[in-house]
């Protein structure tokens, strides 16, 4: 059975690996509650098929607690995804910035979005197969936040053709597209039972990343 390696991170509500982040209110397992309820309810019945009635419920709380952290319903759904987004984006930021080759960064933050994805499958499967259901405005708003990560890793990419450490015969443009139109298909077939850890997949896809950049 896989497990989970060290460096991978669970997102819980806004927690990672169960710890409150610094400055947490006392209030917080109640948005906490409300987001595993409805993680659970859109992974076993379907986002349209849940009502807002049914995930109070589950969270054992009235519908004015669960509008005083969410809007709507089209509001938890982002936020099952946006939350491992921002986790995603803090971390790329890390590896971007730090000191070291730009290809070592580069595999770096590759890994790591494969582990990161693959800790929180359910949540990225969840959203894929339900956001074209979210309204126009808060669909804009998930591209938006997706697009400035990737933005920030093809910089990683266009740094190294600029050095010459990478061929520059493909836009870094393409390159990003094509990388993480793998990594979105992560949950079409990966398995927390199957043979590889989301860090051995990680690596691989990192291995071949950086090996199709050579120049």
């Amino acid at each position: 059975m896989a497990r989970r390696a060290a460096g991978e991170h669970r997102v819980t509500g806004d927690r990672v690996n169960g710890e409150r982040p610094a400055g947490g209110s006392p209030e917080e397992p109640v948005r906490q509650r409300l987001l595993a309820e409805a993680t659970r309810l859109f992974a076993g019945r379907g986002f349209e098929s849940t009502s807002v009635q049914e995930i109070v419920a589950a969270a054992g709380v009235t519908k004015g607690a669960m509008y005083h952290y969410f809007d709507s319903k089209d509001d938890l759904l982002h936020e099952i995804y946006a939350r491992v987004l921002r986790l995603q984006m803090e971390r790329l930021n890390r590896f971007a910035d730090a000191e070291g080759p730009v290809a070592e960064r580069l595999h770096a933050a590759a890994t790591d979005v494969v582990v990161t994805t693959v800790d929180n499958l359910d949540d990225s499967k969840i959203f894929f197969r339900s956001m074209h259901q979210l309204t126009p405005e808060t669909y804009k708003s998930v591209r938006a936040e997706r697009r400035r990560y990737h933005e920030r890793f093809r910089d990683l990419v266009a740094e190294g053709q600029r050095d010459g450490v990478f061929r520059d015969d493909i836009p870094a443009e393409m390159v990003v597209d094509f990388f993480f139109g793998s990594v979105h298909h992560l949950g079409t077939w990966y398995h927390p039972d199957g043979p590889l850890t989301g860090q051995e997949v990680g690596r691989h896809f990192a291995d071949l990343l950086l090996n199709s950049l050579r120049p």
